[in-house]
């Protein structure tokens, strides 16, 4: 059975929270700059609320990170705090203590039960976090509390980012309008299987807690598992996301047929959010889509496209004006994966600029052009004839990057 026809869901760059949510942002001292927000807040009121994460793969994990793990075992939870300039990571059992306190304190403002309050943080690892700022803020958030709050909530989430990154979309499941939104911080550190980033997705569709997780694992893998700022994977990436039923439709399991129209939706909502991290890397000036195919299965195409995308050889050349295309298929031959030196093509955009292991020779005029775009895509054939293929963002590595990083 197909889900009924409706119009492809629109990605607007703005915040508005669905129905039963609020969101607050406030500056509690965490940060020394007054006029930036370091904490941020949301709540779903529905006490029905189901709620679903994925967290880091490293096996270094911020205290945080654990805690969201155990508390979201039984897809239940209705708030989430969060803290940005202290990542509350490598911090032993004092900053596990410090996780617990800051839901302790989140839950006693909400007057809710502490197991369905999450804890995120972002920041400097292995500083110990300042509790007297968090007593501070979490008041504050819950007085600030709106459904007008979500600007600000995406504000304090910030770390190097030099914007907020939100998205809005809206669909209709059995004849109810449903809002998905979602806001999330990311800049550098940023590798696929997560990154240094958090974001947040609010809906007030129904969902069992098992879609909503097949829901939320489905759309990361095309999204946030897609994209690379500098190969490095932190200790406290976490995405979250609340369903609280508010807009009334029936609850939605995976076999339903418009589960198929809520996925498309979440999918495309975390796409946005993704590529807004990859257009805001530390220091980034050009966007970079690299695609593989030819490759004997996608695991080794994604294993090709990893390695290009973290070669500060190849990155720090597309920061230039010069084609690169050298030191790609340079990597290409000692990543590890299986290729065919007489068979190897590239494409920048639709210019070949090699052929059958050879320079194609391109146009120097052409190419030019290409390269000295902010946005271009350069396709690789490994030239094993296999039906293997993959895609990944990512995007240059300049002079500013090292200076933002030398803190």
């Amino acid at each position: 059975m197909t889900p009924p026809s409706q119009p492809a869901p629109e990605y607007q760059s703005i915040l508005k929270l669905p129905k039963g949510f609020r969101a607050a942002g406030v500056h509690a001292g965490i940060k020394a700059d007054a006029a930036k927000f370091d904490m941020a807040m949301i709540v779903s009121d529905p006490p029905e609320t189901v709620a679903a994460g994925m967290f880091t793969t490293n096996k270094i994990q911020a205290e945080p990170v654990r805690l969201g793990i155990e508390r979201l075992k039984n897809g239940r939870a209705r708030a989430v705090v969060v803290n940005s300039g202290n990542a509350n990571a490598c911090t032993g059992p004092q900053g596990e203590r410090d996780a617990v306190e800051m839901g302790r304190l989140a839950a006693e403002a909400l007057q809710m039960p502490e197991e369905e309050v999450l804890v995120s943080s972002t920041g400097t690892i292995g500083k110990p976090l300042d509790l007297g700022p968090i007593r501070r803020g979490v008041p504050a958030l819950v007085s600030a509390l709106s459904a007008e709050g979500g600007d600000a909530a995406a504000s304090g989430i910030l770390t190097t980012d030099t914007r907020p990154k939100v998205c809005t979309t809206h669909i209709t499941l059995a004849g109810k309008p449903v809002t998905l939104s979602g806001f999330c911080k990311g800049a550098g550190m940023i590798e696929p299987n997560m990154a240094t980033m958090l974001a947040y997705v609010c809906t007030d569709a129904a969902l069992t807690p098992e879609a909503l997780r097949t829901a939320l694992r489905t759309a990361v893998n095309q999204s946030f598992n897609r994209i690379s700022i500098d190969g490095d994977t932190s200790t406290n990436d976490s995405v979250i996301v609340f369903a609280n039923g508010a807009a009334e439709n029936p609850v939605l399991t995976e076999a339903d047929p418009e589960f198929a129209l809520f996925q498309t939706a979440m999918n495309g909502l975390l796409f946005d959010l993704a590529m807004k991290i990859v257009w805001d890397g530390e220091g980034m000036t050009k966007f970079i889509e690299l695609r593989a195919l030819g490759a004997a299965n996608d695991a080794e195409a994604d294993k090709a496209l990893r390695a290009v995308a973290t070669s500060f050889l190849v990155k720090t050349g597309w920061a230039g004006t010069y084609p690169v295309w050298g030191r790609i298929v340079d990597v290409l031959g000692y990543c590890g994966v299986e290729v065919d030196p007489n068979r190897i093509a590239m494409w920048y955009d639709e210019l070949p600029v090699m052929r059958e292991g050879m320079s194609a020779f391109p146009d120097k005029a052409d190419l030019e052009k290409i390269i000295k775009g902010n946005r271009y895509t350069i396709t690789m054939d490994l030239g094993t004839g296999g039906s293997g293929s993959a895609v990944l963002y990512t995007c240059d590595c300049t002079e500013e990057y090292v200076r933002i990083n030398m803190f």
